[in-house]
């Protein structure tokens, strides 16, 4: 299968100074590294984590690294994870490899990432794992209970707070390890990259460069794409098979039809073997978009999440007749499997995991996006931030800040032409490649999360005439997708020829 890719630069100057809300019109499917409701997706990774080489730490946390009210002394323990098998030590001023993690528990984080336990030992690095504030076992006032109870409790989760939670760890690793000169590298996925983005820009006397995998820094209101999530979502399928796509952009109407006559809702229920009754026609709709979201987000081989769902969709089994609403439902067992029952609501159950990024996607990661008329997939209905906020205010009680990434972050847009590259490599990471001071991002071009056709540059200054310098610099980037230690060899041969 032959992918095409956009490969850009992306430069920042940083100075030393330095369960979603179910709003119509404004849903995502969750960021992270892997689906984190397909357990037993098609093509998962079986891959079994040996853990013996790991030692589980806690550290004494600060609640508010940015206040001195006296609650904000107070402490919770937070878990990472540290793997020093393959460790040069601190005299050879070996790196360490920092995963940042995202909005998940750090058990479920190790079992999907490999590219610290491929890379280590090659860099005779010191592995640590750092699990996310209010994820996991790490959660403040003692419990989750307590920490995910209201919005006075959940104040304290939000990306700055996370930021300096791991500065504060990986300064402790390097007291502890007595490694003052080991480079840092910090590293993650969608969430997780935005996050090693972040941390590189707000802490570089602590990491020397970043790796971000997927990371939708720039789908944000200030930086809205021009098309969006559901955009690529379509495009996918259309590239896929022109059958699959029309076969599910007619379903909409026929579903509404179906709904629409004397116990249409039973009909569609027993149809689809949905677990509960149908409330409407919505419930059925929102449960399959959300299946076509994950299909090309967390879309991956040897047999890709889409093209077993057209498959499905498309096949004419023998002695059987199909009509567009059993296609339809052939492609949602393709994905999630032969169920006795379908649960409409798998995607939005109130684990505790889903009730915290409930509160981010509310309060800062806001991110635009509705389906729009050129998503010709999906029925039109752009996103609308005045229902999405009235929404969260009527969850939380708190009114969402759309700009506050933006703002804080200091993040600047500027257009560039893209330069396109086409190969036929595959990456397990829902994944363009770009660099901004030294922090390089992956992204497919295909990636939902990622979506702008007018490319984009950050930072603070622009040299248009880098490309002509870079040329053999990217050649050498392209290596990337064959061996990916060279993003890290990259970062650690500028670090010994400062």
């Amino acid at each position: 299968m032959s992918l095409p890719y956009t490969i850009l630069i992306l430069f920042i100057f940083s100075t030393s100074s330095s369960y979603l809300i179910p709003l119509a019109h404004s849903k995502i499917a969750r960021l992270g590294i892997s689906s984190k409701t397909l357990k037993n997706e098609p093509d998962g990774s079986t891959q079994k984590v040996d853990e013996s080489n790991l030692k589980m730490y806690y550290f004494n946390q600060t609640l508010d690294h940015f206040t001195f009210t006296p609650e904000s002394y107070m402490t919770f323990q937070q878990r990472y994870a540290i793997d020093s098998t393959h460790w040069g030590g601190a005299k050879a001023n070996a790196p360490i490899l920092a995963f940042l993690g995202e909005e998940s528990s750090l058990d479920s984080d190790l079992a999907a990432i490999g590219f610290l336990r491929d890379n280590g030992p090659r860099l005779n690095a010191l592995l640590v794992y750092i699990e996310h504030r209010y994820y996991g076992e790490t959660m403040p006032f003692g419990s989750a209970e307590e920490a995910l109870k209201n919005a006075s409790t959940l104040g304290y989760l939000n990306a700055a707070q996370a930021l300096a939670d791991y500065a504060a760890i990986l300064l402790h690793v390097k007291e502890k390890y007595s490694t003052n000169h080991s480079p840092i590298i910090v590293i993650g996925g969608s969430y997780g990259g935005m996050l090693a983005a972040w941390f590189r820009l707000k802490y570089p006397h602590i990491a020397l460069g970043a790796l971000a995998s997927s990371a939708p820094l720039l789908y944000f209101e200030d930086t809205r794409p021009k098309f969006g999530y559901y955009y690529i979502v379509t495009k996918v399928f259309k590239e896929a098979s022109e059958r699959c796509y029309n076969t599910i952009r007619n379903s909409w109407i026929e579903i509404d039809r179906v709904a629409g006559k004397p116990n249409g809702l039973s009909i569609l229920s027993k149809q689809f073997k949905t677990c509960a009754p149908l409330n409407g026609s919505f419930d059925i709709k929102d449960f399959l978009d959300t299946i076509y979201a994950e299909a090309v987000q967390y879309n991956r081989g040897p047999n890709f999440w889409v093209a077993k769902v057209c498959n499905a969709i498309n096949a004419n089994p023998p002695n059987r007749r199909y009509n567009l609403l059993d296609r339809i439902f052939a492609g949602v067992v393709a994905l999630v499997g032969n169920r006795t029952c379908y649960d409409t609501k798998m995607f939005a159950q109130p684990t505790n995991n889903n009730i915290a990024w409930r509160w981010q996607s509310c309060s800062e990661i806001v991110m635009p996006v509705g389906y729009d008329k050129q998503d010709t997939m999906f029925p039109t209905a752009p996103f609308n931030m005045t229902s999405y906020i009235d929404g969260c205010k009527s969850y939380h009680g708190v009114t969402p800040r759309p700009h506050w990434i933006t703002t804080y972050f200091g993040i600047q847009v500027y257009m560039i032409n893209q330069i396109s590259f086409r190969n036929t490599f595959k990456l397990n990471l829902h994944s363009s490649l770009y660099l901004l001071s030294l922090v390089l991002i992956i992204t497919r071009l295909y990636d939902p999360c990622f979506t702008r056709v007018e490319y984009l540059i950050i930072g603070y200054k622009i040299f248009f005439g880098i490309f002509l310098e870079f040329l053999d610099f990217l050649c050498v980037l392209l290596e990337f997708f064959l061996h990916h230690q060279i993003v890290v060899r990259i970062f650690l041969g500028l670090y010994h020829q400062v």
